[in-house]
């Protein structure tokens, strides 16, 4: 595992593009960044608020969910979140021009409701995507090029990485606190019944990806890294990152084979980047 960036303000919602460079936001900074290979970095927009998760669009914009800012402060070496900026009035799912920077408030409320602290987001094949209210304990579904968004999930235990499986049917969505992974079918018209499949105690699951074998590789905040979780549920691996840091929030996949992996240590402000390994048991 190596450094690919450093000096970010609690990066996060890595999404790994053709080119070889990664865009990330940055929660503290307030924008949505890429870094490239060769250590430079570009602000594409500065989004203002708190930018927690980010998605590519199919129109080839980032859609960004933002928190609406977020307080932060040292504590034994490493940035955390501690509390609503003063100035949150609530959250908004932006639209990014890749090539200007021109953004876009796509969604601020679900019916009458103003949206809360919107956390990770994900595009499916019909291109809807669905994205987390961490506060209200929901999962929203919405077509932005119709302007549609609905409650799909609620009732959830504060709901932080969502993922989809690469033929579209299963929905991932972990909960930081209470250590599940759980997983809805969204293949037909009615949303399938969540099935637990895994739980954890005190981990503090943050973003996920699946990889090509179907297996969820979640950002593991009291693991300082990331757990690898078999489709039946089964602890695969659990690898940290060499600086210990207790927010290790997401991570992605990226190359033309996702042979590459690259993980988001926020507290330290860094990014990792290390070969995706393919056949593994056990822990280290």
């Amino acid at each position: 595992m190596k450094l690919f960036a450093t000096g970010l303000k609690y990066p996060s919602g890595p999404i790994a593009l053709a080119d070889g460079s990664l865009v990330v936001v940055e929660i503290e900074g307030g924008d949505l960044t890429r870094l490239d290979r060769d250590g430079s970095r570009t602000v594409i927009a500065h989004c203002g608020g708190g930018p927690n998760g980010a998605a590519l669009g199919p129109d080839g914009a980032f859609y960004v969910c933002n928190n609406g800012g977020l307080e932060f402060r040292w504590e034994h070496e490493v940035r955390r979140p501690v509390a609503l900026h003063r100035d949150n009035t609530g959250g908004y799912l932006q639209r990014v021009d890749p090539a200007s920077g021109e953004l876009e408030v796509v969604f601020s409320h679900v019916g009458d409701r103003r949206l809360g602290s919107l956390n990770d987001i994900v595009f499916d094949r019909h291109g809807r995507c669905w994205f987390v209210d961490t506060t209200a304990g929901e999962i929203l579904l919405a077509d932005p090029s119709e302007g549609r968004i609905d409650t799909a999930i609620a009732g959830l235990e504060f709901p932080n990485g969502i993922d989809l499986s690469a033929d579209g049917r299963l929905l991932y969505v972990t909960e930081t606190y209470s250590g599940r992974l759980l997983r809805y079918d969204v293949s037909g018209r009615e949303l399938g019944a969540a099935t637990v499949v895994h739980t954890a105690t005190g981990h503090g699951w943050d973003g996920i990806a699946l990889d090509r074998a179907g297996r969820i590789w979640a950002a593991n905040l009291e693991g300082s890294g990331v757990t690898v979780i078999a489709p039946d549920g089964a602890v695969e691996r659990t690898l940290t990152t060499p600086v210990y840091d207790p927010h290790v929030t997401n991570v992605c996949f990226g190359g033309p084979d996702l042979e590459t992996t690259y993980l988001t240590s926020s507290g330290r402000g860094v990014v990792y980047a290390m070969d995706t390994p393919e056949n593994f048991s056990g822990s280290a």
